[in-house]
């Protein structure tokens, strides 16, 4: 398939792009999300460090300050352990700090605190590590002492932070695959029933094709309503046309007719009169003209005829040609055959079957001695209808140029070639030509291919 020139497959690709677009974009606003959160819980955890160590600090008699009770969290006390408490003077001064700083200090941001306010910086620690800073000033008034305005820090190590969030966004991709595996399911639904209306007027077409039907249905959406509307007309326009050729062929036969029938009569009278070449060469020219005319009307009908046809019985159409032919001079000395399933039917035209049927048999019972077969068999898409006589037949020369518009087969009794030729434009419409072949009895075989119902030949393109 095409994915350039399948509307399912570019609305299916729109939908995965967006899909794919928004996941990203909800899992980038997920993941910040976390991380806001995230820090939010740790500046409250540090604030309420702070609130602590705010709360046991004491002013002693010698102007100095105490701690009753340092803050509880074992990693104070651990050496670099990411977690740091410190208490300086209001100028900046450490004057008492967590046992995890060491000998060392955290490193204030140049910062002016308001009381009541608590701030937060981003500064690197003692161990070069990023640490989230939390501050705030308090007066400190319990004790005997004077009170002092203290600057009470407490830093946390950012890389737990990252941890989490890094494990968050873990967990958060499956989630978003099994989501958008979810959403690509239930987006190529959604395009296949958005486009089932035109899998109901493909199916539409088909019906029309193969003879079931002759309109499109018109129960479809809004959307896809002009589409059918105008094939509709299209299709109606084309009946129109049809009719139309057909009956100007009609005129043009009925206009032909009373002419040829007087150089019938003419050819006899000249033949009772003992002018016989003269007989025979008027009627020569009258038997070229009528095989003209015939070929004529018939391009005139392929040209104007449907884009679809019927499916045909072509043993029944094969028997009622036959009660014809048989009551010709040539046709009452032979003995017909016919072989095959009476069921078997083709997607062609009456019309063109019949005019087939008819040049074959008439151009069979002309040539053969005694015998004509008929045989019909399905193979695959293809109707095969052979048509077999047990003439003299003809040398492999010339079976190629028996179809060939006014090719005379003088050695073959003196007929005009143009009824093969009028065979052979027909099947030309359909996409097909007829095969050429001496027969199991040393006759002409003549085997003709027609589309089966439901085939891709059962549409003929136009004849040029």
């Amino acid at each position: 398939m095409n994915a350039a020139g399948s509307i399912r497959l570019r609305l299916f690709a729109l939908a995965v792009a967006g899909i794919v677009v928004a996941l990203a974009l909800a899992g980038l606003g997920l993941s910040a999300l976390f991380t806001r959160h995230l820090e939010r819980g740790l500046a409250q955890e540090l604030d309420a460090v702070i609130g602590d160590i705010a709360g046991n600090l004491t002013n002693q008699p010698g102007g100095g300050l105490t701690m009753r009770k340092t803050p509880p969290d074992p990693r104070f006390a651990d050496i670099f352990s990411g977690l740091y408490w410190q208490v300086s003077t209001d100028g900046g001064k450490p004057v008492m700090r967590s046992p995890s700083l060491w000998d060392s200090e955290l490193k204030l941001p140049a910062d002016t605190l308001v009381q009541g306010e608590t701030h937060q910086h981003a500064i690197t620690g003692p161990d070069g590590a990023e640490l989230m800073l939390r501050e705030a000033v308090y007066r400190i008034e319990s004790g005997e002492g004077p009170a002092h305005t203290v600057r009470i820090s407490v830093a946390m190590d950012r890389a737990g932070a990252r941890e989490l969030t890094a494990g968050f966004n873990r967990d958060l991709m499956p989630a978003l695959v099994l989501l958008a595996l979810v959403l690509l399911a239930g987006a190529w639904a959604q395009v296949r029933a958005g486009l089932k209306p035109l899998d109901a007027v493909r199916a539409g077409v088909q019906d029309i094709r193969e003879g079931r039907s002759h309109r499109l249905g018109t129960t479809v959406p809004r959307e896809v309503s002009p589409l059918v509307e105008e094939m509709n007309a299209l299709l109606e326009r084309q009946e129109t046309d049809m009719r139309r050729a057909r009956d100007r062929a009609a005129d043009l036969a009925h206009g032909l007719k009373t002419p040829l029938t007087a150089l019938a009569a003419d050819v006899e009278a000249l033949r009772t009169a003992g002018q016989g070449k003269i007989a025979g060469s008027v009627e020569d020219v009258a038997q070229r003209m009528r095989r003209t005319v015939e070929r004529e009307l018939a391009r005139s009908r392929l040209r104007n005829r449907p884009g679809t046809a019927r499916p045909v019985a072509v043993l029944p159409a094969v028997s009622s040609i036959l009660r014809i032919v048989s009551r010709t001079p040539q046709g009452e000395r032979i003995g017909f055959h016919l072989e095959g399933d009476r069921t078997v039917s083709a997607a062609i035209e009456t019309d063109d079957l019949n005019d087939i049927l008819g040049n074959l048999l008439e151009n069979a019972a002309r040539h053969a001695r005694s015998s004509v077969t008929v045989s019909v068999r399905r193979e695959g898409a293809d109707v095969v209808l052979e048509i077999a006589d047990d003439g003299t037949g003809v040398d492999d020369d010339r079976l190629e140029r028996l179809a060939r518009r006014g090719m005379r087969d003088d050695e073959r009794g003196g007929s005009a070639g143009l009824g093969l030729a009028i065979v052979s434009d027909i099947l030309s419409a359909y996409g097909r030509r007829p095969v050429f072949a001496t027969g199991r009895e040393g006759g002409l075989s003549v085997t003709v291919r027609l589309p089966a119902p439901g085939s891709a030949g059962s549409v003929s393109p136009p004849l040029p």
